[in-house]
């Protein structure tokens, strides 16, 4: 009895050590290492029971327990009280607060006295959501509900991830984006101008959260395909951040949006009485880039160990940024990098899907249509890869034929492309059209990102077709009206014969010969998530190139081979939360080999998938007890 007894405390002593919020215990969020478990096997005797085994099965409880779990859970301190909790979107549980919270936090009086588990008020809400039409309008609810309950916002897109995530994020969150002046309710995140210039580094001591791992920031110059959106742009470092919350396992209060406002040249907006942001034409030249670098500075110094993504910006601003702060902070930018990193895991589940070997990329022939920030970053990323891959420097460089709204990029107009343009300038038939290329050079591969809708036309794809058995296509751009095409497009005018995966969400196809195509999405939420909790775990200096492959590998390898069978080429949204944990180990394995890593311990190495885990955010109620100085 008294080793059963050590043997459960000591279980019970471990699990406490790690009762700790990820760093800070001012908000209630859990780590999946706070959640006990208690153990409901019955004892094979009335004699085998000890006091701590006869617990009965919380779930079936009735009464205001009923659905929950009663156990250890370790309490959050909180710095409200009253109807200040209530209020608070990281706090507020709405009718979940039990009787005995609601008198001890002093709102008792303040809800309806009937008590709601967080299961009953998810099913409640999502009545509601699915009555509504509109995408817009369910984008609306979701926001309101995320301004409100941040726990049950979250559980609701864990547990409902492949419905809720297109309404947060793409497609939807272009219409969002679009109307944001006029839907604009409370605050979300920081916004920083021109007017605050030397006021920065004490401007962020107005973010009530102290330990922030992971922003997201925008200059809302290049908003998906829909261009320069100025403010409005705050829809996009919300919705990523959502799914850096519910994908990725970051704790909410962790996050923070950010617009840098630097005016807009979008005529519409400037002349609109409704737009929220700096009415002026957008900033530029040596003005701008000091902006950008204040703001730089003044997040390191509050946060010295915070990930900055770097999200729609301008082609002409996005790769001088990148270039000038990716050796010295620890950043990237999800347009060029994410977007190629989760390009080259399509493509290598797509190898995989046609049989062949997914070593096999440099023997490719790849048309890459648009050769703006995702386009060349999508051509970057194939490159390295190619090289890791053990391909000749020449040998990868002529896999590719890109293409901008000219055609192909030839050395004949070297003087009019910018240096990473330059790298993919290919000898001759400089500005040949896009049909023309397909024809006369027969790719196996083709990847779209140009906000063009239905650039890729029956002619070219049957072009295409006619020379490749299973073509791999990918139209990448968004929001879905600016798809190159779409999936039913490609899939009858190919007969099924092709391996498909979009940017934007489509239905499945039915070929109406009982065949039916589930469409793979090659979105970046398949790797950012993951990208950013490794770094923020490990605490990584900086994300390398190497650092993008292994995540795309990591991405790639969680691709079933009966998903492959069907010609799918990334695994189901569903499984997202294990493939960030995926790729959040492969990412910290390589910041440890290569001495990025600052923040691990050589105890927490021994078991990465395990620490990993632990570490992983998982949106449920707590206790909550107001923060009280006690003194004896």
């Amino acid at each position: 009895m008294y080793s059963s007894l050590l043997s459960k405390s000591s279980s019970l002593s471990l699990s406490s050590s790690r009762q700790r919020i990820w760093g800070s215990s001012s908000t209630a969020w859990l780590s999946a290492s706070q959640r006990v478990s208690v153990s409901t096997t019955p004892p094979r005797s009335d004699d085998d029971v000890a006091p701590w085994d006869a617990v009965e099965d919380y779930h079936t409880e009735e009464g205001e327990w009923h659905g929950c779990r009663r156990d250890f859970m370790a309490p959050i301190e909180i710095p409200t009280r009253g109807v200040d909790t209530l209020h608070n979107p990281l706090f507020n549980k709405g009718t979940a607060f039990k009787t005995e919270e609601r008198d001890r936090l002093r709102f008792r009086g303040l809800l309806p006295a009937r008590f709601n588990n967080i299961e009953m008020q998810k099913d409640r809400f999502l009545i509601s959501l699915r009555a509504t039409e509109s995408a817009i309008q369910k984008n609306i609810k979701l926001e309101d509900l995320h301004d409100r309950n941040e726990t049950l916002y979250h559980r609701i897109l864990v547990d409902h991830i492949e419905e809720i995530a297109p309404l947060i994020y793409t497609p939807t969150v272009g219409q969002a984006c679009q109307e944001m002046s006029m839907h604009f309710r409370r605050p979300r995140g920081m916004y920083f101008n021109e007017e605050d210039r030397g006021q920065m580094a004490s401007m962020v001591y107005n973010w009530p959260q102290k330990d922030v791992r992971v922003i997201v920031v925008t200059d809302g110059s290049r908003i998906l395909g829909l261009g320069d959106l100025g403010v409005n742009g705050m829809g996009i470092p919300i919705g990523k951040l959502s799914l850096y919350c519910a994908a990725g396992g970051i704790p909410p209060h962790r996050v923070l949006p950010i617009v840098l406002d630097v005016g807009t040249d979008n005529e519409e907006l400037l002349n609109d009485e409704t737009y929220l942001g700096v009415n002026k034409k957008r900033l530029r030249g040596k003005e701008y880039y000091h902006l950008v670098d204040e703001f730089m500075h003044a997040v390191r110094f509050r946060w010295p160990h915070v990930l900055v993504q770097f999200e729609d910006f301008d082609s002409s601003v996005a790769q001088p940024l990148l270039d000038k702060y990716r050796e010295n902070h620890l950043c990237f930018n999800d347009d060029i990098q994410g977007t190629g990193a989760t390009a080259l895991a399509g493509l290598l589940g797509a190898l995989r899907a046609k049989g062949e070997d997914v070593n096999t990329l440099g023997e490719q022939r790849i048309a890459i249509v648009g050769a703006g920030s995702a386009g060349i970053g999508i051509a970057h990323v194939l490159y390295e890869a190619m090289l890791e891959q053990g391909y000749s420097e020449e040998k990868a460089k002529n896999a590719f034929y890109v293409m901008d709204q000219n055609g192909l990029l030839g050395k004949d107009r070297m003087d009019q492309l910018n240096p990473e343009q330059q790298q993919f300038a290919r000898d001759e038939d400089n500005e040949m059209p896009l049909r023309d290329v397909v024809k006369k050079y027969k790719p196996t591969i083709m990847l779209g990102v140009t906000a063009v809708g239905g650039l890729f036309t029956k002619d070219v794809i049957q072009e295409m077709a006619s020379h490749v058995d299973r073509p791999i296509i990918f139209p990448l751009s968004n929001p879905t009206s600016k798809a190159e095409c779409t999936a039913i497009e490609a899939y009858e005018w190919t007969k099924g014969n092709l391996i498909f995966a979009s940017g934007s969400p489509f239905d499945p196809v039915d070929m109406g010969d009982g065949k039916t195509y589930t469409i793979s999405q090659c979105n970046n939420m398949y790797v950012f998530p993951g990208i950013g909790l490794g770094a923020s775990l490990c605490g990584a200096k900086k994300i390398t190139d190497r650092m993008l492959y292994i995540a795309a590998k990591a991405l790639a390898e969680c691709l079933t081979p009966e998903d492959a069978a069907k010609g799918q080429v990334f695994p189901h949204i569903s499984h997202i939360r294990d493939v960030s944990h995926k790729v959040a180990v492969a990412v910290i394995e390589e910041a440890i080999a290569n001495g990025l890593a600052t923040k691990i311990s050589a105890d927490e190495r021994q078991d990465l998938d395990h620490y990993v885990r632990s570490k992983m955010y998982f949106p449920e109620y707590v206790p909550l007890i107001e923060k009280r100085a006690i003194s004896i």
